[in-house]
């Protein structure tokens, strides 16, 4: 399966898919990059998981500097949940998967966007999250499933990439589903900051979104674009403390306690 941005626009669009223009669609291919997406996708062939991760870094040339390794804590059958700030949107998520996949065994869960689904090398390691679609009534029953898995949860509790505002590039303010979830089923949680930043041109564009009132995640279009404009960079990973589930009690409402963490998390 390669990336085919019609048929994607058919499947989030419906009957309202035929009337976006021909340059519309071909702009759009683009800056999604699917010419030389398919093209690392068709060489991949049927590697999966931590394997096609492991492709992904390489094919754009990442490097990783990680502090904390000594952090992630031993398996002995528990399960935890790590959550990280999001300031790439794409590569933060790839170098993540890595080097949790490799230190787990592949047994790894992301949280992610439900258009992720269309890589296939990835797809295997992702829970889609789609609030708004279709799969809207499925969410909630999807997300205890995760939880109540087998597998280490990787998050990034913004929900959408990090924004720049005031000059300083940080996330919007984290949801609380990590904090109650982790709870729930005594998972510690593991914080782990990623350092990163896009282009002004992907902060303008998403900060000129919010002041017009567009609803739709226009800058998520150029995430792909944002991947490729990093390629050939060494980004610096730094992987905290895990945070006990039992220490997460009412002192502090859920929302409270990941406001918490999400400071915690900056300050690595």
């Amino acid at each position: 399966m390669l990336i085919d941005i019609d048929r994607i626009i058919d499947e989030k669009a419906g009957k309202k898919a035929r009337r976006i223009p021909r340059f519309v669609r071909a702009y759009l291919k683009h800056i999604v990059h699917q010419d030389e997406i398919n093209a690392f996708l068709q060489k991949e062939g049927e590697r999966k998981g931590v394997e096609w991760v492991d492709d992904a870094l390489e094919f754009l040339d990442m490097t990783l500097d990680v502090e904390g390794l000594e952090n992630l804590p031993d398996d002995n059958a528990r399960h935890f949940t790590f959550v990280s700030n999001h300031p790439l949107g794409g590569i933060d998520g790839i170098a993540l998967g890595s080097i949790l996949g490799h230190r787990y065994g592949g047994r790894i869960k992301y949280l992610v966007n439900d258009l992720l689904m269309n890589l296939p090398g990835l797809a295997p390691l992702c829970v889609p999250i789609n609030k708004t679609g279709k799969q809207s009534r499925d969410f909630p029953a999807m997300v205890e499933a995760a939880f109540a898995s087998d597998n280490h949860i990787i998050m990034f509790p913004a929900g959408l990439c990090s924004r720049r505002r005031g000059g300083v590039v940080r996330d919007l303010p984290w949801q609380k589903t990590f904090v109650t979830k982790s709870v729930a089923t005594g998972r510690d949680i593991v914080p782990i900051r990623f350092e990163g930043e896009n282009s002004p041109f992907f902060y303008h564009l998403a900060n000129l979104s919010r002041l017009l009132g567009i609803r739709f995640n226009i800058a998520m279009l150029y995430l792909a674009d944002e991947m490729f404009r990093n390629r050939g960079k060494c980004f610096k990973v730094r992987i905290g403390t895990p945070i006990p589930a039992a220490s997460l009690d009412r002192s502090k409402t859920p929302r409270q306690w990941a406001a918490h963490i999400q400071n915690l998390v900056y300050s690595l």
